[in-house]
């Protein structure tokens, strides 16, 4: 069944297993590039759920209105999610050790399991550093297209920009991630 098939199946028959269909279609893009922009897998589990809720809402209060393009908009919705947080956070004081450092990134609540270990490869833990070296745009922007399998027109609509805009930072941000590879000498 299309996108389309199965909201209105879940929206005009209540058929919770066309959303599920719904959501496991689409699950692992919109977890990915959440994960990617807040870089916590505890925090990227709470805000998927969150979107998944507001996806509900929607669709049970017949607001959804965006025809055959349910991924863009799931991770509009996401990203927006994602920007509320960090705007929440910019607001919440940060609690400090003696030593200056976010007491969440000392405190270790639970200990890694090995199945995550494994997940989280060597290059992709470059990868990501890398990322995280690269001006917010930039980052944005490769994030969505290789991450979430975004079309450039696509990624243009959520991050309000010209589709010319969306190239540009992706070609500048890999020119940028190119130079620190050949400057640090890391291998992938």
């Amino acid at each position: 069944m299309s996108d389309t098939e199965l909201i209105l199946s879940f929206q005009e028959e209540g058929n919770i297993g066309s959303f599920e269909t719904l959501v496991n279609r689409y699950k692992e893009k919109v977890f990915t590039s959440i994960l990617f922009f807040v870089k916590d897998s505890y925090l990227a589990e709470d805000l998927f759920q969150d979107v998944f809720i507001k996806i509900i809402d929607t669709l049970r209060n017949k607001r959804y209105a965006e025809e055959g393009k349910f991924l863009p908009w799931a991770l509009r919705i996401a990203h927006n999610l994602c920007v509320d947080h960090f705007r929440k956070i910019k607001r919440t004081p940060a609690i400090r050790t003696s030593d200056d450092k976010d007491i969440f990134e000392v405190l270790q609540l639970t200990e890694e399991g090995p199945d995550s270990k494994l997940v989280r490869g060597q290059s992709h833990e470059r990868v990501r550093r890398m990322l995280d070296l690269l001006p917010e745009e930039q980052r944005e922007i490769i994030i969505l297209r290789h991450y979430a399998n975004m079309s450039f027109k696509e990624i243009a609509q959520i991050t309000n920009c010209s589709i010319n805009t969306a190239l540009g930072r992706m070609r500048y941000g890999l020119i940028n991630m190119r130079k620190m590879m050949l400057e640090k000498q890391i291998a992938l």
